[in-house]
């Protein structure tokens, strides 16, 4: 097993301090408040690394309520509205920066409804010179990128920041950059490693989905139709029922369950996607699954599933991962998008592998013994 170096904290810092933000930062100060004793961590140890070990040294925003503010306050500031179940957040100190609006605010997000809207910081955004300098300055090895759906101009601002000062990214959104082969052959060309994109989360629509999906082709069912439906109360979900901010994310979510059929399905056979806003569920989605086929002799058959999970611990604890995961392809002077560190956690990786298989891909790549595609 590779050992991590002598410098065990992970320097990242956060685009995008939502909901998903929150709960990660709750999350690093709860796993190093319980230690073994922390619920549901994902991979507790890696090539020597723990979760305790991510060090959160800054973030950007554009929400007044954020900017400014440590990350232990932006946490918790409106409209992030996320479980809190680690609220002792003092360690949490590194700013809040106020980053470019670009295409990461959508105009619906600033005026409806008050408790969801964004309320711009008046604040002069930072330039990529000044944001670059920054991370050089934080001594950054790893961006996490959590801004909104749809944020592709954003996204690619951010990321062509981390490449000119150095910095690995992990990009949790249906922004297509480690599966994108441009992108790709900038992160090659520039010595950064990648991982992406658009978290899987740790038991979501997904990863049920799939699992679901992949059960019935080990069993010989014909699947015939199938469809994920999914609804919120957090600001993804408002930011989502602007349709046109969704193509990337349909997509990242269709490919994900198509790649484990072994047919894939006609376009009007499946439909996966978020499909209402629903406030009073704030960061809680319910997802609904679906999926009619045909058993031996062509006798019908369908499975319903639903599933109601708080959003943001559930990618909280993958980001956790792939930090971490970064980090070792940082040690190992990695470049472009790692593959066998993608796969597992994300919807639209590099390369779609079955999730058991890229259960032990990933693991074999922490030991040392996978190559970098």
């Amino acid at each position: 097993m590779t050992l991590k170096t002598t410098e065990t904290k992970i320097r990242t810092v956060i685009v995008g301090v939502g909901n998903c933000a929150s709960s990660l930062i709750q999350g690093v100060s709860y796993c190093r408040a319980l230690g073994e004793a922390a619920v549901g961590v994902s991979f507790p140890e890696l090539a020597g690394y723990t979760p305790a070990d991510v060090e959160l040294v800054g973030g950007f925003d554009v929400d007044v309520r954020k900017v400014g503010k440590t990350l232990g306050e932006a946490a918790f500031a409106a409209p992030n509205c996320t479980e809190r179940f680690h609220t002792d957040l003092a360690e949490q100190t590194g700013l809040v920066y106020r980053g470019p609006d670009l295409d990461g605010v959508a105009a619906h997000m600033l005026i409806k409804p008050e408790d969801r809207s964004f309320r711009l910081s008046p604040e002069t955004a930072m330039t990529k010179a000044e944001i670059v300098a920054t991370l050089k300055e934080l001594d950054a090895e790893v961006m996490i990128i959590f801004l909104p759906v749809g944020s592709q101009d954003a996204v690619e601002f951010y990321v062509e920041c981390a490449l000119e000062a150095g910095v690995a990214v992990v990009n949790g959104i249906p922004v297509f950059i480690a599966s994108h082969p441009v992108w790709a052959e900038k992160f090659r060309a520039a010595g950064v490693p990648i991982l992406g994109d658009d978290f899987k989360a740790q038991l979501g629509a997904t990863i049920v989905h799939r699992t679901l999906a992949n059960l019935a082709e080990m069993r010989g069912v014909e699947v015939d139709r199938t469809y994920q439906l999914n609804v919120g109360g957090n600001t993804d979900f408002l930011n989502m029922s602007e349709n046109e901010r969704l193509a990337n994310k349909r997509e990242s979510k269709t490919e994900a369950v198509q790649a484990v059929m072994e047919e894939r399905l006609a376009e009007n056979d499946i439909r996966i996607g978020p499909s209402d806003y629903v406030p009073w569920l704030n960061d809680r989605k319910v997802a609904y699954v679906r999926l009619e086929g045909r058993l031996f002799g062509g006798a019908r058959t369908n499975i319903e599933v639903r599933l109601d999970v708080e959003d943001s611990p559930n990618a909280a604890a993958e980001a956790l991962v792939a930090i971490r995961l970064a980090r070792i392809a940082r040690d190992r002077g990695l470049s472009g998008p790692v593959a066998e560190a993608s796969a597992f956690l994300f919807k639209h990786p590099p390369e779609q592998i079955e999730d058991t298989d890229a259960h032990n891909v990933v693991m074999d790549f922490v030991a040392g013994d996978g190559t970098q595609s």
